[in-house]
């Protein structure tokens, strides 16, 4: 398992915002830091299956220290750190039926998110799975 660093900013009026060193572009937002954590989970998990189907590398994790000597991350309220497996997840190709309409508000929606429409149907289903998970679990 590799461990990546995220680093947890907030200003004044906003939500508590995380970005990765590691992953330039890798962006998400919490109300609260537990919120902020479990979204940056996900939105990493997210990037890295998206890099990984591009034929991307991923990036070695940097060092904690170093992050916390670099200046750029002086105003960071926290520092969390990211678990990611080791194991690439098997993809596999499916075919799907779906009416064209609906096919193009996916295709606008992924674009939107600049995300593959692959990316963006695992996405939505993992949170439909998650979301009816707890809610099962209330």
């Amino acid at each position: 398992m590799a461990n990546y660093i995220a680093i947890v900013h907030k200003e004044t009026n906003t939500d508590f915002g995380v970005s990765f060193p590691d992953f330039p572009g890798c962006v998400t937002a919490g109300q609260n830091i537990d919120e902020s954590k479990d979204l940056a989970q996900e939105v990493l998990a997210l990037h890295i299956q998206g890099m990984i189907e591009d034929g991307d590398k991923l990036p070695a994790p940097s060092k904690l220290e170093n992050i916390m000597a670099n200046n750029d991350y002086a105003d960071a309220v926290a520092f969390l750190v990211v678990t990611v497996p080791d194991v690439k997840p098997r993809t596999v190709r499916v075919n799907i039926t779906v009416p064209e309409m609906t096919l193009q508000q996916i295709d606008a929606a992924a674009k939107k998110r600049g995300m593959s429409r692959s990316s963006f149907l695992v996405h939505v289903a993992q949170n439909a799975i998650q979301s009816n998970h707890s809610q099962a679990s209330i």
